[in-house]
C-alpha cells in the first residue's frame, strides 16, 4: 500500500490529530488530499497544518503551502503575509489573490488561478498573528498582548520550525511578500532574520533571505495619514471644506490625534461609505451578510456610531480601519472555510483547538485589541537597504486606504540616490503603471488596481513578481 493511500485512510479514520503528534520532518502528514471543491486538473501539490511557535503557551500558527507548478526544487520560497491587523493570509492571499486555488463567487468550491504566483515560487501562507483564522493558543492571555514585536517573533519561530518540517527548503532563496499592515510585518520579520543570521554564536539557524516586496504597505503613520487625506480630496471623495478643516485641526505627526481631528477623519471615512475605499473605482459589494466587516455599510461594524467604536484606537486617539479587506470575497471565503469537511481536509480541526470557533477572514477582536505601538518602520528600510537586501514596494493607484501619495512621500524621505527616473512600464501594449528605481529600492505603481493588486490586476501582478524574483526588467515600451 503506497504512502499517500495510507495517509488518506489514516485521515478518514482519524478526524482529529493532536498537534504534539505531528513530528518535525513529517511533512507528508500535512499533504492535502481530496480537498472538497478543488478542480481535478491541473495537479497541485499542497500541504497545510499547524506549526508550534511557543511550546510553553501552546501557540500554533496555521499554514497552507503550495509547491511551484514547475521545477519546485529550483524555485525560491516566498512567504505571503496579510495585514489588518487581524486578517488571514489564507482568506486573502491564498484564495483571493495569488494562490493556485481561488474561491468561487458562491463559496461552494475553488477554481484554478492561471495567474498564480506559484508559477514563479513555492508559496507559503501563514495565518498570523495567533487568533487569526485557524491559528490558536492555549494561553488566552496571549491575545491581549499582541503587538508588532510579538508577531515578528512568532512568525520567525514559525519559519524556523516550518523549515525543520520541510528541510528541503532550508538553503533555498527566501523572500517575503504581502500587503497593507503587513507593511509592518514584512520588514520587521526581515530585520529579525537579518540580525539573527549575523549572530556569531550560531544560536539561530541560517535562513537564506534575499529580500522582500510590499504592496500598498502601511509604513509611516504620518505620511500614510497625510496621503489618505490628500487622496480623498484629490479624487473628489471629500469636499474642499472638509479638506481645509482636516489640514487645520490634524497634526498627523502626533501619536495621539485631537478630538477635532478624530471627528473630521471619522467624516472622511463615512464619505467612503457608498464606495469601496480599497478600490475607489470598483463596484461596491452590495451583498447582505454577517461577514467580518463591511466598511461603513454594516450597521454592526462601521455605521455612523460604530465607526468610532470599532475603528477608534483609544490608546492612540485615532480612527483606524482595517487594511486589506474585500467584503464580497470575505463572504465567499467564510462560507467555504467554515465547512467541516474543508477543515478536516486541511487538517484544521485538530485536538486542542476549539473547533466550534467560526473562521473569519478578519478578526474584529484582534483588530481592536492589537497594540499599535510602532509608527514608522522607515529605520528598518534604511538598515536593510544598507544590508543589501532586495527591496521593492508597489502600489495599486486606485487604493484610498494606503494611497500611492503617502507611499511616494515616505520613499522620498529615505533620501536614496536615483538610478532611473519615473517612467511608464507596459503590459499587453498598455501602460501597466509607473516605475522609479533608487539605489536599494524599486517602487512600482499598478494602474487601475486597488489595495489588493493581484485581485484587481492579476496579469500585471504576475509580471511584477516575475520581474522582482528574476531580475528581468518590466517592459518600458509597448
Amino acid at each position: 500500500m503506497n504512502v499517500i493511500l495510507c495517509l488518506f485512510l489514516f485521515t478518514l479514520t482519524t478526524p482529529f490529530i493532536k498537534a504534539s503528534q505531528i513530528n518535525v520532518g513529517t511533512y507528508e502528514a500535512d499533504r492535502v488530499i481530496n480537498l472538497p471543491g478543488q478542480p481535478s486538473t491541473p495537479s497541485i501539490s499542497h500541504f497545510s497544518g499547524y506549526i508550534n511557535v511557543n511550546k510553553d503557551h501552546g501557540r500554533f500558527l496555521f499554514y497552507w503551502f503550495f509547491q511551484a507548478q514547475s521545477q519546485p526544487s529550483n524555485k525560491p520560497l516566498l512567504l505571503w503575509l496579510n495585514g489588518g491587523p487581524g486578517c488571514s493570509s489564507i482568506g486573502y492571499g491564498a484564495v483571493v489573490e495569488i494562490g493556485p486555488l481561488l474561491i468561487n463567487k458562491d463559496g461552494d468550491g475553488l477554481h484554478f488561478n492561471t495567474f498564480s504566483w506559484n508559477q514563479e515560487a513555492n508559496l507559503l501562507f501563514v495565518e498570523s498573528p495567533v487568533g487569526v483564522g485557524f491559528s490558536y493558543t492555549n494561553t488566552s492571555s496571549d491575545l491581549t498582548i499582541l503587538e508588532d514585536g510579538f508577531v515578528a517573533e512568532d512568525t520567525y519561530n514559525f519559519l524556523v520550525n516550518w523549515l525543520e518540517r520541510f528541510p528541503q527548503f532550508k538553503s533555498r532563496e527566501f523572500y517575503i511578500a504581502g500587503e497593507s499592515y503587513a507593511g509592518h510585518y514584512i520588514p520587521q520579520l526581515a530585520e529579525l532574520i537579518f540580525d539573527r543570521n549575523k549572530d556569531r554564536n550560531n544560536k539561530y539557524p541560517f535562513i537564506n533571505i534575499k529580500g522582500f516586496i510590499a504592496g500598498n504597505p502601511e509604513t509611516e503613520d504620518y505620511y500614510d495619514s497625510k496621503g489618505l487625506l490628500e487622496f480623498a480630496w484629490s479624487h473628489a471623495v471629500i469636499s474642499d471644506q472638509q479638506y481645509d478643516k482636516a489640514k487645520k485641526v490634524c497634526d498627523f505627526k502626533k501619536s495621539e490625534w485631537s478630538k477635532e481631528c478624530r471627528q473630521i477623519m471619522h467624516e472622511v471615512y463615512l464619505d467612503y461609505s457608498e464606495i469601496d475605499i480599497y478600490n475607489i473605482y470598483a463596484p461596491a459589494c452590495r451583498l447582505n451578510s454577517t461577514a467580518s466587516m463591511t466598511i461603513a455599510r454594516d450597521s454592526n461594524s462601521y455605521g455612523p456610531e460604530s465607526l468610532t467604536k470599532v475603528g477608534n484606537d483609544s490608546r492612540l486617539g485615532r480612527v483606524r480601519i482595517f487594511g486589506g479587506y474585500d467584503p464580497c470575497y470575505a463572504i465567499y471565503a467564510e462560507e467555504y472555510f467554515n465547512k467541516k469537511d474543508i477543515q478536516s481536509s486541511l487538517h484544521a480541526n485538530i485536538e486542542g483547538r476549539n473547533t466550534n470557533v467560526t473562521w473569519k477572514v478578519c478578526s474584529n477582536s484582534i483588530f481592536k485589541s492589537y497594540n499599535v505601538s510602532v509608527f514608522s518602520v522607515l529605520p528598518i528600510y534604511t538598515k536593510l537597504i544598507k544590508g543589501g537586501l532586495k527591496i521593492w514596494v508597489y502600489s495599486g493607484d486606485a487604493d484610498g486606504r494606503v494611497p500611492v501619495i503617502g507611499t511616494r512621500y515616505w520613499i522620498e524621505t529615505l533620501g536614496l540616490p536615483l538610478k532611473s527616473t519615473w517612467h511608464s512600464w507596459y503590459h499587453n501594449n498598455q501602460v501597466g503603471g509607473r516605475i522609479v528605481e533608487y539605489e536599494g529600492l524599486t517602487y512600482v505603481t499598478v494602474r487601475g488596481a486597488g489595495h489588493l493588486v493581484p485581485l484587481n490586476k492579476p496579469t500585471e501582478a504576475l509580471s511584477l513578481i516575475d520581474s522582482f524574483l528574476t531580475g528581468e526588467h518590466l517592459p518600458t515600451k509597448p
